[in-house]
């Protein structure tokens, strides 16, 4: 088949979380965060088990690095623990814990591989937490001392940082569903931490700049094309309200257009948290959106009976990873077209895509996944189309380097290009990792 080539100089890469794949949750000075708390409490995760221990990367780092090098990726985004740094959430720094992301980053530099950092990955103190969490003002000032704190260690080498992974799931799902941490159902509470989160992310960008020289700074959305079943206005009206509370509800303020009123009205927000300089903060500059994207929705109204409904048109695809996703390639095409159409950000990486499948070890010790192969392939096929129509992307990572602890569904679901044996610890490359290393080495993807 035909190959596509991507530009001179595309990033290729892997991501992580550090509570996925960390451990070490109490040595050398860390302190509890919201996920040790959400993870020890009964009922939360699917499997019953914790991140306590993951993948063990805190004492298993440079082996992970030498099996980065190994598949040749040219970037890993990593986040660093704010509850390993800070363990009160502002004040006494651990440097025992700021020297362990110095030693991963050196280890990186040295291995021809770029860090790409991202300071929040849903991991708050507790501390913070126990004086209100994201709802409160506070812990958005708490996150630009961490911030500094980070930034004034690792300015100097590292050159790509992400404030915030996925605001929507730290506040929708945090504070108002209830499915990760801390867990919480108050819709009221979600607004005030969606709205923290940004602002701390405006307040970041400034401190990032300040401390890093000819760097690069943005955030990171989970973003999903919200599709109407149907043609019916009722579906019309039942996508615009979820592309609202899920895309426009974080896209808005950050290309300084504000909240949404439909989606403030259709949810009768109270938005007396906001001042009157904060949504020029949420609007700083930023230099690069990352996009997550894994699957869309298929949007049908629950205003109207079905049967007074009109036909659906829009139907999903049979297949379906692990976690019963649909595999929908052309949805990554459509979300660029959108946000090139109507954000006009500067430039783009994508900065989390890949799919769960039910891996087990062969009798020759190898892992065969060829439905993550095919599903890596298509999605790179269109992120490739979304160039050849002059969408500024910059990079590509996939979900994710190894197995790990997928937060409330914990070790049921593995994502890894590399297979992880959590009884050694064993890390054994999968086939789709051998794949992407081609890919890496060819800067091109079969068509």
């Amino acid at each position: 088949m035909p190959a596509i080539r991507f530009p001179t100089g595309f990033l290729w890469g892997a991501a992580t979380a550090s509570y996925q794949i960390e451990g070490a949750w109490q040595e050398d000075g860390k302190s509890e965060s919201i996920w040790d708390r959400f993870s020890h409490t009964p009922g939360m995760i699917d499997d019953d088990s914790t991140g306590d221990v993951a993948c063990d990367h805190y004492h298993r780092w440079r082996d992970d690095i030498a099996l980065m090098r190994r598949l040749g990726l040219k970037a890993y985004r990593f986040s660093t623990a704010w509850p390993r740094i800070l363990p009160d959430g502002y004040g006494t720094v651990n440097q025992t814990g700021l020297d362990f992301y110095s030693r991963l980053t050196d280890g990186l530099l040295d291995a021809g591989i770029e860090p790409f950092i991202t300071l929040y990955h849903w991991d708050l103190p507790q501390v913070l937490q126990d004086r209100g969490g994201w709802p409160a003002r506070m812990t958005a000032q708490a996150f630009v001392e961490y911030t500094d704190v980070v930034t004034r260690k690792l300015g100097d080498r590292v050159k790509y940082w992400i404030t915030l992974n996925e605001p929507w799931c730290s506040s929708i799902l945090g504070y108002f569903l209830g499915d990760q941490a801390p867990g919480h159902h108050n819709l009221g509470d979600a607004a005030a931490a969606a709205h923290h989160l940004l602002l701390a992310h405006g307040w970041a960008m400034s401190i990032i700049r300040r401390n890093c020289h000819d760097c690069q700074a943005g955030i990171t959305l989970n973003l999903s094309p919200q599709t109407p079943a149907s043609d019916s206005e009722a579906d019309a009206i039942a996508a615009r309200k979820a592309d609202g509370t899920l895309n426009r509800l974080f896209l808005d303020p950050l290309s300084g257009r504000g909240y949404p009123q439909d989606v403030v009205e259709d949810n009768r927000l109270e938005m007396a948290f906001v001042r009157p300089s904060d949504l020029a903060i949420i609007a700083t500059p930023i230099d690069f959106m990352g996009v997550n994207y894994y699957v869309r929705s298929i949007i049908r109204s629950e205003a109207i009976p079905e049967h007074r409904n009109a036909p659906r048109t829009i139907t999903p695809n049979p297949e379906t990873t692990e976690i019963g996703w649909e595999v929908y390639p052309e949805g990554l095409y459509e979300l660029f077209a959108r946000l090139v159409a109507d954000y006009q950000f500067p430039a783009y990486y994508i900065t989390e895509n890949g799919a769960a499948y039910d891996d087990h070890l062969g009798p020759d010790g190898m892992v065969d996944d060829p439905r993550r192969i095919a599903y890596l392939q298509a999605h790179l096929v269109q992120a490739a189309r979304a160039i050849a129509d002059g969408v500024p992307l910059r990079g590509y990572f996939v979900w994710t380097l190894m197995d790990n602890f997928e937060w409330s569904r914990g070790f049921s679901k593995r994502f890894g290009l590399a297979y992880v044996d959590y009884a050694t610890q064993e890390r054994i490359p999968k086939a789709s990792a051998r794949w992407y290393s081609r890919v890496i080495a060819e800067n091109a993807v079969e068509a």
